[in-house]
C-alpha cells in the first residue's frame, strides 16, 4: 500500500514545499495567497467556469489591454469545464475547484511519469526521480495554481504512455481530450496520428490504431471549428491569439533576438536565467537522442518546444509552456538514478527548493513571468 502511494505522496510533498514558499513570499510582498494561485490566466478560467464565455467580466482585458466580445475565446474550454464539475460539489468554491482540479490531475500525471520512468529506466528509483524533476521544475507553480498546466500534462503522459504500451484507445481518448485544454495539444496530436499510420502500415494490433488515428485530433477540431464559427473565420482562433497575445508562429526569430539581447547586453537576472533554461532545454533533447528514448517520447518534447521557441508573444512564459516537454527530464533521472543515494537526495532537494523559490519569486517579485 505504501508503495503504491508513493508517486502521490512525492509530488503532494514537492507541491505543499512550494505552497509554503510562496505563501512566505506573498506574505513578505503584503499579498494574498489566493490571489496569487488564481493570478493571470487563472482568472481568465475560473470567470469562465463561474459564468461562461459570455459572462466573463468586462473588466478583463488581452495582452495589450483591449476587449473584444470574443477575447475570452482564447481560452480552450476543458479546464473549466473540469473546474465547473467539482464546484458542483457544495461547499467548493470556484477558486477552490480550479486549484483541487490542478492538484488532482498533478497526481495522475506523477503516476504516469513514474511509470514511464520505471519502464524506460528499468527501475523504480527512476520513475520517482521523474516525479521530483517534474514537481520540482522551473515555473512548476502552476501546477498548484488555476491553470491548465496540469491537466494537459497528464493528458498527454498518458496518451504517450497508451503509444508506447500500444494501448490506442488510451492514446486516442487522452489525445482528444487534450485538445479542449489547450493548442499545445498539436504537437501529440501530430505524434499519435503519426505513430498510429506506422502501426497501420505495419499491420500490427487490428483496428485500434485507426480509432486512435480518428480520436486524437477530434477535440482540437471541435473547439478551433467552433471558434470558427463564433468568429466567422476559419482562422479565428489563431487570429485571436495574434491579435490579443502577438502569439504567433515566427519560426523563433523573437525567440532567438530575446536570446541573443540577454546574453549580451545588461538585462535582468530573471531574463538571463529564462535564456539559460531555454538552451538547458536544448541540450536536454540532444540527450533524449543520444539515450535513444522512444521516439513518440522524444518527436512529442521536440514539437512542444518547437510550438513554444518558434512563437512571438511574452518571452518570459516561454519557461512555463515547456512544462509539458516531460520527456526532456527522463535522461537527468535516469543519470540520478545511477549516481550514490546521498547524492541524488541532495541533488533532489535542491532542485526542490530552487523551484519552489523560482516559482514563489515569479509571482510576487516579477511581473511578467507566468
Amino acid at each position: 500500500m505504501i508503495i503504491a502511494l508513493t508517486p502521490a505522496v512525492v509530488y503532494l510533498a514537492i507541491r505543499l514545499v512550494g505552497l509554503l514558499v510562496l505563501a512566505w513570499l506573498s506574505a513578505v510582498h503584503d499579498e494574498s495567497l489566493l490571489d496569487n494561485l488564481n493570478s493571470w490566466d487563472g482568472q481568465w478560467y475560473t470567470e469562465i467556469a463561474a459564468h461562461g464565455y459570455g459572462g466573463v467580466n468586462p473588466s478583463m482585458v488581452d495582452g495589450f489591454g483591449h476587449r473584444y466580445p470574443e477575447t475570452p475565446l482564447a481560452f480552450f474550454p476543458g479546464y473549466p469545464l473540469l473546474i465547473m464539475a467539482i464546484a458542483a460539489i457544495p461547499g467548493v468554491s470556484t477558486i477552490g475547484a480550479a486549484i483541487t482540479a490542478s492538484l488532482v490531475c498533478g497526481v495522475f500525471a506523477a503516476y504516469g511519469l513514474a511509470r514511464l520512468g520505471e519502464r524506460l529506466g528499468g527501475s523504480r528509483r527512476v520513475g520517482l526521480l521523474l516525479v521530483v524533476l517534474f514537481a520540482a521544475a522551473p515555473m512548476s507553480v502552476v501546477l498548484s495554481m488555476a491553470y491548465s498546466e496540469a491537466l494537459f500534462c497528464a493528458l498527454s503522459i498518458w496518451a504517450l504512455i497508451g503509444v508506447v504500451e500500444r494501448n490506442w484507445p488510451l492514446a486516442g481518448l487522452c489525445c482528444a481530450a487534450a485538445g479542449l485544454i489547450r493548442p499545445t495539444a498539436a504537437a501529440l496530436v501530430g505524434v499519435i496520428g503519426l505513430a498510429a499510420v506506422i502501426s497501420i502500415v505495419q499491420r500490427r494490433d487490428s483496428w485500434r490504431p485507426w480509432l486512435a488515428m480518428l480520436l486524437a485530433p477530434l477535440g482540437m477540431i471541435v473547439y478551433i471549428g467552433w471558434v470558427g464559427a463564433q468568429t466567422g473565420k476559419l482562422n479565428g482562433y489563431f487570429e485571436l491569439q495574434a491579435r490579443g497575445w502577438s502569439s504567433a508562429f515566427d519560426g523563433g526569430a523573437t525567440t532567438a533576438q530575446f536570446v541573443v539581447e540577454a546574453l549580451t547586453e545588461d538585462k535582468s537576472v530573471f531574463e538571463t536565467f529564462t535564456v539559460w533554461v531555454v538552451l538547458t532545454a536544448l541540450v536536454l533533447m540532444a540527450l533524449c537522442l543520444w539515450h535513444r528514448l522512444p521516439w513518440p517520447l522524444v518527436l512529442f518534447a521536440a514539437a512542444v518546444l518547437v510550438l513554444d521557441l518558434g512563437s512571438d508573444g511574452l518571452m518570459y512564459s516561454k519557461v512555463r509552456l515547456m512544462l509539458p516537454a516531460f520527456p526532456l527530464l527522463i535522461p537527468v533521472a535516469i543519470g540520478l538514478s545511477k549516481r550514490r543515494p546521498a547524492t541524488a537526495a541532495t541533488t533532489a532537494l535542491l532542485l526542490v527548493f530552487f523551484g519552489s523559490w523560482l516559482g514563489a519569486y515569479s509571482l510576487t517579485a516579477w511581473q511578467y513571468a507566468i
